[in-house]
C-alpha cells in the first residue's frame, strides 16, 4: 500500500525543454517527415527520447499504448500525448496544430494545382522512388524501436512476432491483439487479486466492454462530410494507411465524390508529402468542396483523435507507474511493435514493383545504418529525382 501511494505521489520529472521547442520540433517533423506514421513514430523516439532526451522512455511507451488503443492517426495522437507529457493540454494542442499545419498546407497547394491542370502526372513517377525509399526508412525505424523496447523478453518477442504475422497476413492492425497482449503480460507479470474470486473475470470483462460500447456515439446533426470524416477519425484504429480502405468505400463507392484515379492520386499526395499520412482527408476534401472542404474535413478527422488522446492522458499519468499498468503497456507496445515490421511488408509489397524500386528500398537503409549522419529528408528528395527520371523510361519502354 505505501509502496503504491509513493508511486502515485512522486511528482513528475522537470521538462529540460520550452514548450516552443517541442513545437518548433514537431513543425519541422510536419515539414521534412517523409515515409508515413511507422517513420514518424521513429523520428519522434530517435530524435526525442535518444538524442534529446526531452522524453523518457515510460512516456513514449505510454504514448504509444494509447495511440495504438485509441481510434486515429497514430503518429499524430502520439505527437499530441508527447506534448502533454510535460506541458498538459496547452502543450498537446499546439503540438498537434505544428504536426500537422505543415502538411495542410501543402495537401492544398497541390490540391489547387491539381484542380487547374486536371491531374498531375509526375506523381507516379515521383511516388515510384519516393515508395521504395520510404520502405528502406520504415525498416530502420522499425528495427530500432524492435532493438530498443523488446529486449529479451520473450513474452514480448512471441507478440511481437503474432502481431507482425496477423499484421501481414490480414494488412490490417487489429485493436483487440493490442488489448489482448496488455491484458496477457499484466495477467503473466502481475496477476491481480480478483483473477482468484469468482466472478471477478466476468465483472472485469463487462467492465471492459462497457468502456468500449463508448464507440456507439453517432454525431447526426453535422453535414455530410463532417459526418463521414469525423466517422473516420473516431472508428477507425491503427496507423494513417488503415484509414484508406474506409476512405476509399466511402468517398468512391458510398458518396461517389471522387473517381478511381482522383483517389488514387491523394492517396499519393499523402505519401509523397511530409506528416501523417491521413492528411489526405484535407486533399480529398479539397476537391470535394474547394478550401472549406479541406478545412472541414481535416478538421473532423483530427478533432476526434485529438480529444482521445488528451481525455485519458491524466489517468495514464497518474496511475501510468503501477506494475499493473506498466506491464499492460509493455504487452501493448511489443503488440504495436510488430504491427509495425509486418507494415513494413505489406507496404513494401506495394512499393516495389520491380529491381530498381528494390534496390532504392535496400540502398536507402544500407545508407541510414552506416552513414548516422545523412538526412530522410536528403535521401527523400535523391529518390524522387531517380523516380523522375526512371519512370517515365519504363513506362514508355
Amino acid at each position: 500500500m505505501s509502496e503504491t501511494t509513493s508511486v502515485e505521489s512522486h511528482p513528475p520529472e522537470p521538462a529540460t525543454y520550452t514548450l516552443w521547442q517541442m513545437v518548433a520540433y514537431m513543425l519541422g517533423l510536419g515539414t521534412w517527415g517523409f515515409g508515413g506514421p511507422v517513420a514518424l513514430v521513429g523520428y519522434m523516439y530517435r530524435d526525442l527520447v535518444e538524442k534529446r532526451r526531452w522524453i523518457s522512455e515510460g512516456d513514449y511507451k505510454e504514448g504509444m499504448a494509447i495511440a495504438q488503443l485509441m481510434p486515429g492517426p497514430l503518429a499524430a495522437q502520439l505527437a499530441i500525448y508527447l506534448g502533454y507529457v510535460h506541458y498538459r493540454v496547452w502543450g498537446a494542442t499546439l503540438v498537434g496544430v505544428a504536426f500537422v499545419l505543415p502538411s495542410f498546407c501543402m495537401v492544398l497547394a497541390i490540391g489547387m494545382a491539381y484542380k487547374s491542370l486536371g491531374g498531375i502526372g509526375w506523381m507516379q513517377s515521383v511516388f515510384y522512388g519516393v515508395g521504395a525509399a520510404v520502405i528502406g526508412i520504415i525498416a530502420m525505424s522499425a528495427y530500432k524501436l524492435t532493438s530498443k523496447n523488446i529486449g529479451k523478453d520473450r513474452l514480448l518477442w512471441a507478440i511481437f512476432a503474432v502481431s507482425a504475422a496477423v499484421t501481414i497476413i490480414t494488412q490490417t492492425e487489429e485493436i483487440w491483439l493490442f488489448i489482448g497482449a496488455g491484458v496477457l503480460v499484466w495477467l503473466v507479470r502481475v496477476p491481480p487479486a480478483w483473477l482468484g474470486k469468482r466472478g471477478g473475470i466476468h465483472e472485469a470483462s463487462s467492465a471492459i466492454v462497457a468502456l468500449l460500447a463508448l464507440d456507439a456515439v453517432d454525431p447526426a446533426k453535422l453535414t455530410k462530410i463532417a459526418t463521414f470524416f469525423t466517422y473516420a477519425g473516431s472508428f477507425v484504429f491503427g496507423s494513417g494507411l488503415a484509414i484508406v480502405p474506409f476512405l476509399y468505400s466511402g468517398v468512391v463507392k458510398e458518396y461517389g465524390w471522387l473517381t478511381d484515379r482522383e483517389f488514387v492520386d491523394a492517396v499519393a499526395v499523402a505519401m509523397i508529402t511530409p506528416g501523417p499520412v491521413v492528411i489526405t482527408t484535407g486533399f480529398i476534401g479539397f476537391l470535394v468542396q474547394g478550401f472549406w472542404g479541406a478545412v472541414v474535413a481535416a478538421l473532423a478527422t483530427f478533432l476526434p483523435c485529438y480529444l482521445l488522446t488528451v481525455i485519458p492522458a491524466p489517468y495514464f499519468k497518474k496511475h501510468g507507474k503501477r506494475p499493473a499498468i506498466v506491464a499492460f503497456v509493455d504487452g501493448v507496445t511489443a503488440a504495436a511493435i510488430g504491427a509495425i515490421a509486418g507494415a513494413v511488408v505489406v507496404i513494401g509489397q506495394r512499393s516495389i514493383t520491380d529491381w530498381i524500386t528494390g534496390v532504392i528500398a535496400i540502398a536507402t537503409a544500407v545508407v541510414l545504418w552506416r552513414f548516422k549522419k545523412v538526412q530522410e529528408p536528403i535521401i527523400v528528395a535523391v529518390a524522387a529525382a531517380i523516380g523522375l527520371v526512371v519512370h517515365p523510361l519504363l513506362s514508355h519502354a
